[in-house]
């Protein structure tokens, strides 16, 4: 019979929530260097993809992004990251998503290889907050990772760095994007959150404690069989 072999999970949103110390950092960044105040209904807009994309997304905003040289938006796009690390700084094993140490611990008892495809840079040092560092066998390098979600490529580099087919896994997430970047990669999508906004994915939950290896497997099944 063929398993299930990988499992691809984004971080932000999925391991540990770190999405409301991104957004205080891109707040706290508008105000400082444009004055304005960011609206609580854009954080949606810079979910789940680079610190680039999000800040040029921010300026498209508010019309002024040709303004900006490109040393300038990467400036300040290295400025924001400085606020956002102190932040995450403080982040612990307590902090871990419900389910999600569980999860994985399953999946390491059962041989099923787990990979990170996240476009955080700093995606190490979170896993090393979290003491969660040895329980990924593998991750995407998103330096090197040409197109961000919604394209499919940091789920087939996630992929590739664990030695598997697209195939041969199951991607998990909670952006929009991320799970258009899954199902461009032809891998069955696990959606955590609204089942409206996240149509696209093959099965959806609304928590993370829902996620169990034995859900994981009934989509990935469900997909062969389809």
């Amino acid at each position: 019979m063929y398993n299930m072999k990988g499992i691809v999970f984004d971080l932000d949103g999925v391991i540990t929530d770190t999405a409301r110390f991104h957004f205080e950092a891109w707040k706290k960044l508008t105000k400082e260097k444009f004055g304005k105040d960011l609206p609580a209904s854009f954080e949606s807009e810079v979910k789940g993809i680079s610190r680039i994309e999000s800040l040029e997304r921010i300026m498209d905003f508010y019309g002024i992004r040709d303004r900006y040289t490109q040393e300038e938006i990467e400036a300040m796009a290295a400025e924001k990251n400085e606020y956002y690390r102190r932040e995450i700084a403080t982040l612990t094993k307590e902090d871990i998503l419900p389910g999600i140490a569980y999860l994985l611990a399953d999946l390491k008892d059962h041989r099923v290889k787990t990979a990170l495809a996240s476009a955080s840079h700093n995606a190490p040092f979170i896993l090393e907050r979290l003491g969660l560092t040895d329980m990924f066998d593998g991750a995407a390098d998103p330096s090197a990772i040409a197109h961000g979600k919604p394209a499919p490529d940091i789920f087939l580099a996630a992929a590739k760095s664990i030695g598997l087919e697209p195939d041969d896994c199951v991607g998990v997430e909670d952006a929009v994007a991320g799970v258009a970047g899954i199902r461009a990669a032809h891998m069955p999508a696990v959606g955590i959150g609204d089942a409206k906004e996240l149509h696209e994915a093959n099965r959806v939950v609304s928590s993370t404690k829902e996620l169990t290896m034995a859900l994981l497997e009934d989509v990935w099944d469900k997909r062969r069989q389809a």
